[in-house]
């Protein structure tokens, strides 16, 4: 039989491996729905508690401020609890949020309940693309990573057609049933995560050799690869690869320790992992600051700027929006494997700028027409469903897919934690400015900024983000050293041939 890059079958992906996957992506649908639901409630909380647009953009954007402390708090955790308990913590915390805003009898308290899910939210963006990357092989892992992408961008599409579907109940009803609904899958979410494993590299940093030899033979294809994964791992943390006992002691120097870790990542990094905190900080900087929630949470307002006055249709038309992330998000996922992450990040990005800025233009023209520029409508609404389009090729699932693989182990929590941690500030900054922006320089002014960012973008990504398909988690720091990105960015280094 064939082996791939890293010892394992290329031909399948592991069924078992796929199903814990899968699940895990279950809490990134729920963040995803309080996304998109919120865009569509947003219309009927101003109206029930008459509050102003700077009361509209606390409401949107203090989920992610929030999310701030979930990031930060979900890495240390996952590695003191694991990562399958760390999915149950952001399901309760889900659950908690969910139950707050449905009640919502007032605007400080939907508040609460918005800050609270946003803790979740935190928890959930850091750690079920980390427990994806750990279980995969690496002929799949950015098939199996992508999916917590998958998830939010249905939980988005599901938000969207809540607030179709709830729009015609009472005022004081619709909109709490549309916040509140996401309580149901949190709780059955978390009593169903306590049947998935555990992830085998978490178990070996924490010397249980023979629970994660077990695990490992169930998300591998043939023992072969199991093994050669084991040796892998046994190797990147200095362990004997002929050690086989159930329980070994891990060197201090490879351990998980609170405040060591962050200061050997922050203080004093070595070279490569220097390179590897800019990209990872980097991708999740320029994921939000080009511009993407904008759109998401704001599609309404678009809309309603390009000249759709009616709430109806301006909620129809975010249904569109969200059939689009999710359509080219399935693709990213089918190709990111074949393709490669550096190329669809490149094309997405390349792509946004176009579409960014026929959008600014075409707003441009439908604001001072009044919106009796029929033709500029049409095609802010295009151009608009191409900013998502592009954005869902690369950027999106390729910043969750790309961060969770590139950190050594044990820096993995943290790290990603870290680029979680600035990917919901510059969300929150986005989502919680964006209505400002457009008042003081329009709607249009405000795309044609985010198109200039995207130009910062595309050659921060051509120029500090090397290939990663096909290599293993233990190889990264091997393709973080400098002269990789130039001269092997797109090549797969095939190694552990048998």
């Amino acid at each position: 039989m064939e082996k791939g890059t890293a010892g394992e079958n290329p031909t399948r992906i592991n069924k078992y491996a796929c199903a814990c996957a899968i699940v895990a992506s279950m809490i990134s649908i729920i963040f995803g729905y309080d996304t998109g639901v919120m865009s569509g409630a947003m219309i009927f909380v101003k109206k029930e508690f008459k509050i102003s647009d700077a009361k509209t953009e606390v409401l949107a954007g203090i989920l992610n401020l929030c999310a701030l402390v979930g990031s930060l708090s979900a890495g240390r955790t996952s590695d003191y609890i694991g990562r399958r308990y760390t999915i149950v913590i952001a399901s309760v915390i889900f659950l908690g949020g969910s139950v707050i805003m449905g009640y919502g009898p007032s605007y400080a308290v939907l508040l609460v309940g918005r800050c609270v899910a946003g803790v979740g939210v935190g928890f959930a963006l850091m750690i079920a693309p980390v427990y994806s990357a750990e279980i995969s092989s690496p002929s799949t892992r950015g098939f199996l990573t992508s999916l917590p992408e998958v998830g939010i961008s249905i939980g988005i599409l599901l938000g969207y057609l809540s607030n179709y579907i709830f729009s015609g109940l009472p005022l004081r009803l619709g909109w709490r049933i549309m916040l509140g609904i996401a309580a149901i899958p949190s709780l059955f979410l978390a009593i169903g995560i306590l049947k998935m494993p555990e992830s085998p590299r978490w178990l070996i940093m924490k010397g249980r050799l023979g629970e994660a030899k077990e695990i490992m033979y169930k998300v591998s294809n043939d023992p072969e690869e199991a093994e050669f994964r084991l040796r892998e791992i046994k190797k990147a943390i200095g362990i004997d690869e002929n050690c086989d006992d159930d329980i070994v002691k891990i060197p201090d120097s490879v351990k998980s320790q609170g405040e060591g870790v962050w200061k050997e990542l922050l203080l004093k990094p070595t070279k490569s992992l220097r390179w590897i905190l800019i990209a990872g900080i980097g991708i999740h900087f320029f994921e939000h600051a080009t511009g993407i929630e904008a759109v998401i949470l704001y599609s309404h307002k678009i809309f309603d700027k390009a000249g759709v006055h009616d709430h109806k249709h301006q909620i129809l038309a975010t249904v569109g929006v969200g059939l689009t992330k999710l359509t080219f998000i399935l693709l990213s996922t089918l190709l990111i494997d074949r393709v490669g992450r550096r190329k669809l990040l490149l094309t997405s990005l390349s792509g946004m700028v176009v579409t960014l800025t026929g959008l600014g233009i075409f707003l441009t023209l439908a604001e001072h027409s009044g919106g009796k520029l029929i033709w500029a409508l049409v095609l802010s609404i295009i151009t608009t469903y191409g900013v998502v389009m592009f954005f869902n090729i690369g950027l999106g699932p390729v910043t969750w897919v790309y961060t969770a693989e590139i950190f050594p182990l044990k820096f993995r929590g943290l790290g990603v934690g870290i680029g979680v941690a600035v990917n919901r500030l510059m969300n929150a900054t986005v989502s919680m400015s964006f209505l400002s922006i457009s008042a003081a320089i329009t709607t249009g002014g405000a795309f044609f900024m985010f198109a200039g960012i995207s130009v910062i973008a595309l050659i921060f990504f051509y120029f500090f983000l090397p290939e990663t398909k096909g290599k293993s988690l233990e190889e990264m720091e091997a393709v973080f050293t400098r002269g990789t990105c130039s001269k092997d960015a797109s090549k797969e280094v095939e190694i552990g041939k048998y």
